[in-house]
């Protein structure tokens, strides 16, 4: 089988094995690709946010993300309740260019409609401003950095 027609689904993580694998992918991405710092990586956000999975047919992970809702994500979406903030997305190397990351993001959007949620907001990488424009997210104020590397704000309403 070749990767442009590997099967995978996402969902909502649901328990030890599945946050692990999160963590996992990225470990790989943001630690070991982007050099950020461990310690930054992973954050007490990680208890109460929403994580979902994108996993292949073999039961490999392939990529993550995760939403925060509530307080947890107040000091991202300007005191905002009714916005939900994504983030800690990653796709392995071996699985980009499948569609992987926008099905995440879809996901996620899900999630966020399931929770009442009337937007997203997330921190993008600026070289990602482009992926996430072509999902309907728009940019907005201006660029700031974040573990070293610069960063946009946008949203996109539900």
């Amino acid at each position: 089988m070749t990767a442009a027609n590997t099967p995978y689904n996402t969902r909502r993580a649901l328990d030890e094995s599945d946050l692990a694998a999160c963590f996992q992918v990225r470990k790989d991405v943001f630690v070991g690709e982007q050099r950020v710092p461990e310690d930054i990586e992973y954050d007490a956000h990680d208890a109460t946010a929403v994580h979902v999975l994108a996993v292949a047919a073999d039961g490999s992970a392939l990529g993550t993300g995760r939403l925060l809702h509530g307080e947890a994500a107040a000091g991202k979406t300007g005191g905002d309740l009714t916005v939900g903030s994504l983030g800690r997305l990653a796709v392995t190397r071996e699985a980009r260019g499948l569609g992987v990351g926008a099905a995440l993001v879809r996901a996620i959007e899900d999630e966020a409609r399931a929770l009442g949620l009337a937007a997203v907001d997330l921190h993008a990488q600026t070289q990602a401003l482009g992926f996430y424009e072509r999902l309907g997210y728009a940019a907005y104020g201006p660029g700031f950095p974040d573990a070293g590397m610069p960063h946009r704000a946008m949203r996109r309403a539900l």
